[in-house]
C-alpha cells in the first residue's frame, strides 16, 4: 500500500508581523503521551501557504480546519509512537527510491539527484531532507493504521474483468499512449564553475567532431565512457513519451530536438539542462489509441487491463483507507488529548 494518509507537516518560520512571542503562542497542545504544542507560528505557515495558493485570505473556520489536521497528524504519531511503531531508514529510503522510479518512468530513464530535488521542490515545495522526514511520518502513520484496522484496510475487493471492461469503456477515449522514443545519450556534465564548463564544452566539440552523423562512431563514444575518467557518461538513457512532465524535466530544445530525429539518427550537440548532449535514437513509436491488450507504457509488461485492475483496485483500498483513518481519528479524539487555544488565532 503505497497511498499517503496525511500530507501537512507543520514548518516553524519567523512570519513578518507577528511578535516572536506572539508566534510561540500554542494553537493547541496535544496530550497522548505527553504534551506537545502547536504554535501559532506554524499554524500561521500553514494557514500562508494555503492563503498564497488559493489568492486569498482564509476565514477562521478554514483556520481551525488545518489546525484540525496538524492536530489528528500529532495525535496519530504520539500513538505510534506509543505502541513502538518504527520506520527504518531502510523503508525510508525503498519509499523515496520507489518514488524516483515513477518519476523515470515519467522521463523515461532514471532523474538526476539535481532533477529529483528540483521535481520535489516543484511538487512539495520542500528540498530533499524535508521530504524524507515528512516521508518517514507518513510511513509511520500509516504503518500504524495497518496495525490497527489492517481487518477493514484489507477488505478491498478486487476489480473483476466485467467491472475493468466497463472502467475501459468510459476512460477509452482518454486513453492514449504520446509520441515516444527510446533514446541512447552521451552527456558530457557543466561542472560547477565557468571553468569547468569551458573543459566541458572542449570534450563535448572533440566528441561531435568525431562522430558527425555516424551510428557506429557514436556507439564507439558510448562504449569508451566506462574508462576511468572518460569525462563523460553515455549509454541506453530508456523511453521518453512526449509530454509535459518530460519537457519540465529535459527542456524544450532537447525534446525538439530528440523528437525530429528517427531510428538510428544522430543528434547535434544540445546544451541541456545538466551538460552538453549527443543523443542517438533507436526507436521511433507514434501516438496510440489503446486497446486492453496494449502494453500501457513501453519498457513495461503491463497492460491497459491490468493498469485499470490495479488502479481501480487502489481506488477501492483508498476509500476502505480514509474509512478506517476515520475511525481511528474517531477514538483518539476525545476532549482529554488535546486543547484547542481558538482566542491566540484571531490575527
Amino acid at each position: 500500500m503505497k497511498r499517503v494518509i496525511l500530507i501537512l507537516i507543520g514548518l516553524l518560520t519567523a512570519v513578518s508581523g507577528f511578535s516572536q512571542s506572539s508566534l510561540l503562542q500554542p494553537a493547541a497542545t496535544v496530550n497522548l503521551i505527553r504534551t506537545e504544542a502547536i504554535t501559532v507560528g506554524q499554524l500561521r505557515t500553514e494557514v500562508l501557504k494555503y492563503e498564497q495558493s488559493m489568492g486569498r485570505t482564509l476565514t477562521q473556520a478554514e483556520r481551525l480546519q488545518i489546525l484540525d489536521v496538524m492536530i489528528t497528524e500529532r495525535l496519530v504519531l504520539q500513538a505510534a509512537e506509543r505502541d513502538r511503531v518504527i520506520v527504518s531508514d531502510n523503508e525510508v529510503s525503498q519509499q523515496i527510491q520507489a518514488l524516483r522510479n515513477n518519476l523515470a518512468e515519467q522521463i523515461g530513464r532514471q532523474p538526476t539527484d539535481a532533477e529529483y530535488a528540483q521535481a520535489v521542490m516543484n511538487d512539495f515545495g520542500l528540498d530533499v531532507n524535508a521530504f524524507r522526514d515528512q516521508i518517514r511520518k507518513q510511513m509511520i502513520v500509516q504503518k500504524y493504521l495497518l496495525q490497527r484496522k489492517g481487518d477493514l484496510i484489507n477488505s478491498a475487493r478486487v476489480p473483476t474483468e466485467a467491472e475493468i471492461l466497463a472502467e475501459y469503456n468510459l476512460l477509452r477515449s482518454e486513453l492514449m499512449r504520446p509520441e515516444t522514443i527510446r533514446f541512447s545519450m552521451i552527456q558530457v556534465p557543466y561542472g560547477a564553475d565557468a571553468a569547468a564548463r569551458t573543459r566541458a564544452r572542449t570534450l563535448a566539440d572533440s566528441l561531435i567532431r568525431e562522430i558527425g552523423n555516424d551510428p557506429a562512431r557514436f556507439d564507439a563514444v558510448v562504449s569508451r565512457s566506462v574508462a576511468p575518467n572518460s569525462g563523460y557518461q553515455a549509454g541506453d538513457a530508456g523511453y521518453l513519451p512526449r509530454n509535459q512532465e518530460a519537457r519540465n524535466v529535459l527542456g524544450q530544445q532537447f525534446m525538439d530536438i530528440a523528437f525530429n530525429l528517427r531510428q538510428g539518427q544522430v543528434s547535434q550537440l544540445i546544451e541541456g539542462v545538466q551538460g552538453f548532449q549527443i543523443v542517438k535514437v533507436t526507436e521511433n513509436h507514434a501516438a496510440k489509441a489503446l486497446e486492453l491488450n496494449d502494453i500501457f507504457q513501453l519498457g513495461t509488461r503491463v497492460t491497459v487491463r491490468e493498469y485499470l485492475g490495479q488502479l481501480m483496485l487502489e481506488q477501492r483500498q483508498q476509500n476502505v483507507m480514509n474509512q478506517a483513518s476515520q475511525e481511528l481519528i474517531t477514538e483518539l479524539k476525545t476532549s482529554r488529548t488535546h486543547t484547542v487555544f481558538e482566542s491566540n488565532i484571531r490575527w
